[in-house]
C-alpha cells in the first residue's frame, strides 16, 4: 500500500461549509497533514481570485488549480500554466447557453464578466469568490481570453440537459461539466482536475498512487480516476460516492476533517 504523499482537495461542498466558511476543525486537520510531511493543495472550478483567501489559513505553499485545474497558479497568484478556451468553442458555447436560458459568465485570468447583474446567482458568486463582477454589454472582445465560461441556472434539470448538448456540440474543443447543480462550467480542452493531479504528482516526483483526492461533484470524478486514494463527501450525489474508494461525512458535519484523519491513519499516524 503506497503511503500518501499529497492531498488534493476540492473547495466548495468539500473543504468549505454551505455558507462558504472554513471550520476550525478543517483548518487544524490540514495543519496535521502538513506536520506529517504530506503535501496539500486545492483545485476548484473557482477562478484564482476566488481561492486566494484560503492560501494563508491553510499554509498552502504548492500551486493551486483554479478553473477546474485547467490553470496552475502559485500561492502568490502568479500563473505557472494557463490555458484558454478556443474562441470558436467559446462562441458556440454562448449560443447554446442562450438557447437554454442560462445566465452567462465569462472568467479571464483576472476578471469576472457578466451581462446580467440581476442574475439569480450573481450575489451568491460574489459571496463565494469574494470578488465583484464587471458588467459588459457584449462578451465578444473577451472571447479570445476566456479561462472559463459558466452557465448559471436555477433550472437544475434543464442545466443537466444543457450539459449533454454542450458536450456533444463541443466534443474535444472544450470541457463541459457541472460543478454545482446550478453551474455548468466550460473550460479549455484536455484539462481537468485529473490532469491537475497528474501535473502536481509529476512536479513533486511522486506516483499518482501516492495522491489522495477528495470532492463532492461530477467535476471531481476526473481526479478520483487518477489518484491512489479517493474520498467522496457525504453530501455528494450517489454516482460520485460510487466512484470513490471511501465516503466521509458531509461538509456540514466536518467530513473534510474526518477524511484527513482517515488519510493520516492510513499512513500510520494517529
Amino acid at each position: 500500500m503506497t503511503p500518501i504523499s499529497l492531498v488534493v482537495s476540492d473547495v466548495d461542498g468539500t473543504l468549505l461549509t454551505k455558507d462558504k466558511t472554513l471550520t476550525d476543525r478543517a483548518r487544524a486537520a490540514v495543519q496535521r497533514v502538513h506536520k506529517a510531511g504530506i503535501g496539500f493543495t486545492i483545485t476548484s472550478s473557482r477562478p484564482a481570485i476566488g481561492m486566494r483567501f484560503l492560501i494563508e489559513p491553510l499554509s498552502i505553499t504548492l500551486p493551486v488549480g483554479p478553473f477546474n485545474g485547467s490553470s496552475i497558479i502559485d500561492p502568490s497568484m502568479k500563473p505557472v500554466v494557463q490555458h484558454l478556451i478556443p474562441q470558436a468553442a467559446a462562441e458556440r458555447c454562448l449560443q447554446i447557453l442562450r438557447e437554454f436560458g442560462a445566465d452567462i459568465w465569462l472568467f479571464t485570468a483576472d476578471k469576472w464578466l457578466i451581462d446580467n447583474p440581476k442574475g439569480a446567482y450573481v450575489a451568491h458568486e460574489q459571496h463565494t469568490i469574494r470578488a465583484d463582477p464587471t458588467v459588459v454589454a457584449d462578451f465578444t472582445p473577451y472571447l479570445a481570453s476566456g479561462c472559463k465560461i459558466v452557465g448559471a441556472s436555477a433550472d437544475a434539470a434543464g442545466l443537466e440537459r444543457c450539459e449533454k448538448v454542450m458536450q456533444e456540440a463541443l466534443s474535444t474543443q472544450a470541457t463541459a461539466v457541472r460543478s454545482q447543480t446550478y453551474y455548468l462550467d466550460i473550460t479549455p480542452p484536455g484539462f481537468n482536475k485529473g490532469t491537475f493531479v497528474q501535473a502536481m504528482a509529476q512536479r513533486l516526483g511522486i506516483s499518482t498512487d501516492a495522491v489522495a483526492t477528495i470532492g463532492d461533484m461530477q467535476n471531481d470524478l476526473a481526479m478520483f480516476r487518477v489518484s491512489g486514494y479517493s474520498v467522496a463527501m457525504g453530501n455528494a450525489a450517489d454516482n460520485v460516492k460510487q466512484q470513490a474508494m471511501h465516503v466521509t461525512a458531509s461538509n456540514e458535519q466536518d467530513g473534510f476533517a474526518e477524511a484527513m484523519e482517515m488519510i493520516l491513519k492510513r499512513n500510520g499516524i494517529d
